[in-house]
């Protein structure tokens, strides 16, 4: 009799201590989901994203600089905004080629430094959202 009482206790702490760890485990993997950044989809990147025309400017040693932008932000409402603030970004690049020379733009550390740059000036002018990425899509000296 006693044999089996003692069963039946171990096998209901068995059971619980079971239960108590597929709970904590299931509740661990939620958690971890929900911290988990999720990464926009192409179709979202390419929906938050504002196409800055070709435009050509002088640079500071007297060369020329033929250049196309895609301003990547984090949400279709502030994809809304730059569109409507590209004169400003245009004036924003412009500027900030006119004090580079050809030498600064050289390779991919001085090309990084001219996206940051940018992408620091436009979103001081952001008011909803704010930009995530600058591309070149295309860049020409002469």
């Amino acid at each position: 009799m006693k044999k089996n009482k003692l069963l039946t206790v171990m096998l209901i702490i068995l059971i619980a201590v079971a239960l108590i760890g597929v709970i904590a485990f299931v509740l661990f993997t939620q958690l971890k989901k929900e911290a988990e950044p999720t990464e926009p989809t192409i179709e979202e990147v390419v929906l938050a994203s504002v196409d800055i025309p070709e435009m050509t400017t002088n640079l500071a040693d007297g060369s020329y600089a033929r250049l196309q932008l895609k301003i990547q932000t984090d949400s279709e409402e502030a994809a809304a905004e730059l569109t409507q603030r590209t004169f400003q970004v245009n004036n924003i690049i412009i500027q900030e080629l006119s004090e580079m020379t050809s030498e600064d733009l050289e390779g991919k550390q001085g090309k990084v430094l001219f996206e940051k740059a940018i992408r620091a000036q436009v979103n001081e002018l952001m008011q909803t959202g704010e930009v995530q990425q600058v591309y070149m899509t295309s860049f020409i000296i002469q």
